[in-house]
């Protein structure tokens, strides 16, 4: 296989390798990752899951799935070099007393730390999964701290990962960063890949409810994910006399990016958006919303929330950030403007309570798109074909049995 680590796989004779699936969160490993886990064992590894936080409930799920949690102690968002360290010799000695044949690692602090102990340990195949370079990298020429952050990010990526055995990213702009500045070297192989995938089984296509037009945003309440341009999206909105509901479904956060409680409080008081709190299950939200918008400032790869939303039919409205027009058909199964421009999002958002049959159109596309392209299975085939776990054979991307045109009808 080009660009593959050649593994021989397991066989019911043999006695299981192990596999590490290793993350910042711990409920990512279910969210996220759960049916990659679920492909690793179905192909004879012993899977262990691996990350910060690892909750009761997010336990239970995974051994119920017959995986293993295993907690690593690491600060997800700090700069504290001690306790990076400290991550960093917990992985060594983790890795040296499982022994795992493969680890997999994904965000930035696994995709380092796991990847420098893999190789410390001598984990015989390692893997990085780049879904998204963040904030470091959303400017072209950055300053100040920004600067600084990108640079040490820079270096420490090319320390830890000068010896991984292929790399896959999201969008575009990430690969061309990636070999931009050499974050691994030339030679590894990076391979792209549609983003994390969705269920298109368990996201099913939900009809457009009838009525006035809700819109419904999905994530954590940040600045940088457009909570401000969507704020004063709607305010126009409001000034013209155009009538609809914005629904706003995501934990507040206590980081600086957060956005202004009282500033949140006032836009609720006013009846400009709705705040419906945080769930684990976002599919009855979306089955109740007519559009789907995420009008993000961030470089995210390719937000899981746009995928989960297209694969329940429902037109998207984004930003041209990286990864998020990538995902979503201008004009299509949805629609792009410039990021941070309130006044474009709004005449975007007027385009569907004009036209309230456009949702239903762009939504059928959107689950066409999705099963097409989005696929969990089709994401998790790409990777195990590369890492060499199955056999490279390109028509064999989803599960025996199961059809995109089933998908998407």
């Amino acid at each position: 296989m080009s660009g593959a680590s050649q593994m021989q796989m397991p066989t019911t004779n043999d006695v299981p390798k192990k596999a590490v699936v290793l993350g910042s969160l711990g409920w990512s490993l279910v969210n996220f990752r759960l049916d990659l886990i679920r492909r690793l064992s179905s192909n004879g590894y012993e899977v262990l899951a691996a990350a910060a936080d690892i909750d009761d409930e997010t336990a239970a799920t995974l051994r119920d799935n017959g995986v293993r949690p295993c907690p690593i102690p690491m600060d997800r968002t700090g700069t504290n070099p001690l306790h990076d360290l400290g991550t960093l010799w917990a992985l060594v000695r983790f890795f040296r007393k499982e022994k795992p044949e493969l680890v997999i690692s994904y965000t930035m602090k696994p995709n380092i730390y796991g990847s420098l102990a893999a190789q410390i340990a001598g984990v015989p195949h390692r893997y990085a999964l780049f879904t998204g370079l963040g904030y470091s990298f959303m400017e072209e020429n950055p300053t100040g701290r920004r600067k600084r952050v990108r640079d040490l990010s820079i270096l420490l990526h090319r320390l830890a990962l000068r010896r991984i055995h292929g790399a896959f990213c999201y969008n575009s702009a990430d690969r061309r960063d990636i070999r931009r500045f050499h974050l691994i070297p030339d030679r590894v192989p990076l391979h792209d890949v549609p983003g994390s995938g969705v269920d298109t089984r368990r996201y099913t296509e939900t009809p457009v409810p009838e009525g006035r037009v809700k819109f419904l945003f999905i994530g954590r309440l940040l600045r940088s994910k457009g909570l401000l341009t969507l704020g004063k999206a709607a305010e126009i909105l409001r000034a013209q006399g155009h009538e609809c509901d914005i629904d706003i479904l995501g934990p507040a956060d206590s980081n600086p990016d957060a956005i202004d409680p009282d500033l949140f409080a006032d836009w609720q008081e006013r009846g400009l958006v709705n705040w419906l709190g945080e769930t684990r299950d976002v599919r009855p939200y979306l089955a109740k919303c007519s559009v789907f918008v995420l009008p993000t400032e961030l470089r995210e790869g390719v937000p899981r929330s746009i995928l989960e939303a297209m694969s329940s039919g429902r037109a998207v409205i984004t930003t041209d950030a990286p990864g998020c027009g990538e995902a979503t058909q201008d004009g299509v199964s949805g629609l792009v403007f410039p990021q941070g421009d309130a006044s474009a999002l709004a005449q975007t958002m007027k385009r569907f309570i004009d036209d309230p049959t456009l949702a239903t159109a762009m939504g059928n596309a959107a689950r066409e798109h999705a099963c097409r392209s989005y696929d969990v299975h089709l994401v998790n085939s790409i990777l195990m074909q590369h890492m060499g776990v199955e056999p490279l054979d390109r028509d064999a991307r989803l599960p025996k049995g199961l059809d995109y045109a089933e998908l998407a009808s």
